[in-house]
């Protein structure tokens, strides 16, 4: 065997250990980012920081943030692809910017942003069928992006002030957005194809234009896609629409003046609402329209997101720059979550 020994001065030295140290620290280095990418959580959440511009990945085990990556200016909403891939984050800037970040959250690095040219001010963001659909506040319109062609492939006007939130069935028959400034919720169906020119084919979609209270701009669709329920920020009520008939059946007053956010829970039982000026964070059981309990979570709340389990709510408390966790069963704060200045769009992740 080569002897790598040398002398000097009477004294032995090992000339290979400086190589080994050097190839070890290299080994172990590389080992820990293999462990580290093999330890990725099948879940996780993801969280918008407004001041900072940033998108946190955090695991919702620890609680702890493994990842922060920049998304442009004034992030509001954030949606993950289905396949837990990539994230699509909205540069509203109340009408100044005309872009969606794009996250790969695997690589956890921003990508090239989408430029949605004249469709400035977009917010809300749902991904359904393989694309984002968004709202473009300051256009008054709606349309879709197709990642695949990586371009806007969809785009309806509403005719509406501030249209600002979205949701999209599983089918991509219905559209719901809500109106802020108009005080209205767009209930817009896609129709039977109807015939062309030439015998071609094309959808048409019909716009219902349902009145309901004042700052309309949290809302969900009840888990059976029978409902939509509406929180008003301006009169503190929650309107309910009957979907079949497209009509407001029942306002709870439900006191949530400067609401932000509702959600069901997954299974349709409990609605929670946000207020961005509220302490707390309102509990409606959804069968008697009864509010049960009022949450505190500090100076102010903005988006919200459930566990897919129903176990968990994480509300973003923006003026304190936390998330609050919530447990759904007994109704408590039950951790913090600290990811940046202002947070507020928060979105789940599920790898596949």
């Amino acid at each position: 065997m080569h002897n790598s020994c040398t002398t000097k001065n009477g004294v032995f030295f090992d000339t290979m250990k400086p190589a080994l140290t050097s190839l070890l620290l290299l080994v172990t280095m590389l080992g820990s980012s293999f462990v580290s990418a093999e330890d990725r959580p099948p879940t996780a959440l993801l969280v918008l920081a407004k001041h900072d511009n940033m998108l946190s990945i955090v695991d919702p085990s620890s609680l702890k943030v493994i990842a922060r990556m920049p998304v442009g200016n004034d992030p509001h909403e954030v949606i993950a692809s289905d396949d837990g891939k990539l994230a699509y984050v909205s540069n509203y800037g109340s009408g100044a910017y005309n872009t969606l970040a794009v996250v790969d959250l695997v690589a956890q690095k921003t990508l090239t942003s989408v430029d949605l040219g004249p469709l400035r001010g977009p917010h809300g963001l749902v991904y359904v069928g393989g694309k984002v659909w968004f709202t473009a506040e300051a256009a008054k319109a709606i349309g879709s992006y197709d990642p695949a062609n990586r371009s806007v492939d969809w785009i309806l006007g509403t005719g509406q002030n501030r249209t600002h939130m979205i949701y999209v069935s599983p089918d991509m028959k219905l559209i719901v957005t809500t109106n802020v400034s108009s005080g209205t919720v767009s209930l817009i169906e896609k129709n039977n194809v109807q015939s062309g020119p030439a015998g071609t084919s094309r959808p048409d979609w019909n716009e219902t234009v349902i009145p309901v209270g004042n700052g309309s701009e949290g809302f969900d669709v009840s888990p059976d896609g029978k409902e939509i329920w509406v929180a008003n920020a301006g009169d503190g009520t929650v309107s309910i629409i009957d979907i079949a008939s497209k009509q407001v059946t029942q306002t709870l007053a439900a006191d949530v003046r400067s609401a932000n956010r509702l959600k069901f829970t997954p299974d349709g039982k409990l609605v929670l609402i946000s207020a961005l000026r509220g302490a707390d964070v309102t509990v409606i059981d959804a069968a008697t329209r009864k509010t049960i309990k009022r949450i505190g979570v500090g100076h102010g709340a903005a988006g919200i997101v459930m566990q897919p389990d129903g176990a968990r709510a994480f509300v973003a408390c923006s003026p304190d720059g936390y998330v609050a966790v919530i447990d759904l069963h007994t109704m408590e704060v039950v951790g913090r979550i600290t990811a940046g200045q202002n947070p507020d769009g928060l979105a789940w992740v599920i790898r596949h």
